[in-house]
């Protein structure tokens, strides 16, 4: 028999408001350790189908901010005014 995968399971949901911003569920604050202040990141899988959100620690954050100043070839008037809202 072929292994298959697991399948996700739902344990929670949100609605995405007009600004892109949602709620994250009490549930899902709870399993995660999440406090008001908190970062989180956001992982895309190889499958480009699947995201997942975990609690952001010190280390992802300052490897983040090591790469804003590589990216400032996006970072132009033009693209804030484009992509400013999302």
């Amino acid at each position: 028999m072929p292994k298959t995968s697991p399948k996700p399971r739902a344990i929670g949901h949100s609605r995405i408001t007009s600004k892109g911003q949602a709620t994250i569920p009490r549930s899902v604050r709870q399993r995660l350790h999440l406090n008001p202040g908190d970062s989180v990141l956001f992982e895309e899988w190889p499958n480009g189908q699947t995201v997942s959100i975990r609690r952001a620690e010190p280390l992802d954050l300052e490897f983040l901010r090591s790469l804003e100043g590589t990216l400032d070839e996006w970072n132009s008037a033009n693209d804030n005014e484009a992509y400013g809202d999302l």
